[in-house]
């Protein structure tokens, strides 16, 4: 009973003590500000590795064979694998509006890619039970990948295809087979507005951001004096630098430029002439030639039926006119 007695005292003795004692303010804490980027990205100071010198046409596909009806596959063809197997796979992008992306209210993989990917699986599948006639959702799986791994996925059969916005260069076409060109964009410049950037030779002294393992990163090394140069691992990446000032400008394909562009058409535009033409091919794996054919079937029938004109119609109106189909080139001659 004393005890507890004592210790009341001592509370009250303290309670007392802190109410006639001068408020005091915390120390002030400085904290220096921390320049985040996005995780993975850096400086790049190594050149990219050269083209095959032996290369002579780039874009030359592989003529293709007529089209078999859809189900019935030639036995012991890569489409009969894929078709036993009931998918096809697709490595596709997410964040290269309109070309390949995830729609913010369905969450579903959407574009110009995504649907040339879908029609490839509808001439091996058919009509299934989507809308439309579109290929039924269960026969194909559209794998996300990021720039570098589109050799990788491909050689080590994790897919089938590569069909996100994937340049047809003569050092790529040492790893895999591409179909012909598709689609032609050109590497321009995407600023804030009022930056005063207006040209590649513009860059000069600037922070230019760009893709892991994308094609861009050569021009952009080959500028005299050569600017500043970041990697990311996706555009977004490149795309939330540029809006945080980490870097001046990001220099790709006008097409993925455009979509970006979207994101934030108040702050940023597109600048500058063509640094250079990206032909956009579908990836196979280099041993699967009769695959690399069956693309092309397919390319061919979405030139003379309209279907490529169509999804052009759909995604791609934000980069101009209809340019038309690029024509083919194949190995053995137009």
């Amino acid at each position: 009973m004393k005890a507890r007695i004592v210790l009341a005292l001592i509370a009250v003795a303290l309670a007392t003590a802190g109410c006639g004692s001068p408020s005091t303010s915390p120390p002030p804490v400085a904290v220096a500000p921390v320049d985040a980027k996005p995780s993975g990205a850096r400086e790049i100071t190594t050149m990219p590795v050269p083209g095959n010198a032996k290369c002579v046409d780039p874009e030359a596909s592989l003529r293709p064979d007529p089209l078999p009806a859809p189900g019935a596959m030639p036995p012991g063809s890569t489409m009969a694998t894929i078709h036993g197997r009931g998918q096809l796979i697709v490595g596709v992008d997410q964040d290269s509006f309109p070309f390949g992306f995830r729609d913010s209210t369905t969450g579903q993989l959407e574009g110009f890619d995504i649907d040339l990917a879908r029609e490839i699986a509808r001439a091996i599948f058919g009509p299934g039970k989507a809308a439309n006639g579109a290929v039924d959702p269960d026969h194909i799986e559209l794998k996300v990948i990021n720039p570098t791994q589109r050799e990788s996925v491909l050689q080590s059969g994790e897919v089938d295809l590569v069909v996100r916005t994937y340049s047809i260069t003569c050092e790529r076409e040492d790893k895999v087979a591409f179909s012909a060109t598709y689609f032609y964009a050109n590497q321009k410049i995407l600023v804030m507005k009022g930056s005063g950037i207006d040209s590649a030779a513009a860059l000069s002294g600037k922070r230019v951001c760009s893709a892991f393992g994308t094609t861009s990163l050569s021009r952009l090394f080959a500028l005299d004096p050569r600017p500043t140069l970041f990697g990311a691992a996706t555009w977004t990446d490149c795309l939330v630098m540029l809006q945080q000032g980490q870097v001046d400008a990001i220099s790709t394909d006008d097409a993925v430029l455009a979509g970006l562009r979207k994101q934030d058409q108040e702050n940023l535009e597109i600048v500058g002439d063509s640094m250079g033409i990206e032909p956009y091919g579908v990836g196979v794996m280099l041993q699967n030639k009769d695959l690399a054919r069956f693309v092309n079937g397919v390319l061919a029938r979405m030139r003379a039926d309209g279907t490529w004109e169509r999804l052009y119609d759909h995604w791609l109106t934000d980069l101009g006119p209809s340019p038309g189909p690029p024509a083919p080139r194949y190995k053995d001659g137009p």
